[in-house]
């Protein structure tokens, strides 16, 4: 995946420290079969503050997010789960 093909799908609200919520969305992607780059914060790189994905992929990936959010974390971490057992 080229950097400049990258396009930024899922962002921590301003002062979110959730890196779980970074982590669910990622797994979510992932698991669908859309690879992912985590962007983080210079002075704390290991924590993550975005999502980003290859153009190609991301009406896809906007798609998973919009539905797992209408559905609830229960109902993503479900999704991701049987996505495994795949």
């Amino acid at each position: 995946m080229e950097s400049d093909d990258l396009v930024t799908v899922f962002r921590l609200p301003a002062g979110g420290t959730d890196e779980m919520e970074v982590e669910t969305v990622q797994g979510l992607l992932e698991s669908n079969g859309i690879e992912t780059v985590l962007v983080g914060d210079q002075p704390m790189p290991n924590l993550a503050e975005e999502i980003r994905v290859s153009g190609a992929d991301e009406a896809r990936a906007r798609q998973l997010i919009a539905e797992a959010l209408a559905a609830g974390s229960a109902a993503a971490d479900e999704a991701e789960t049987e996505s495994e057992k795949q």
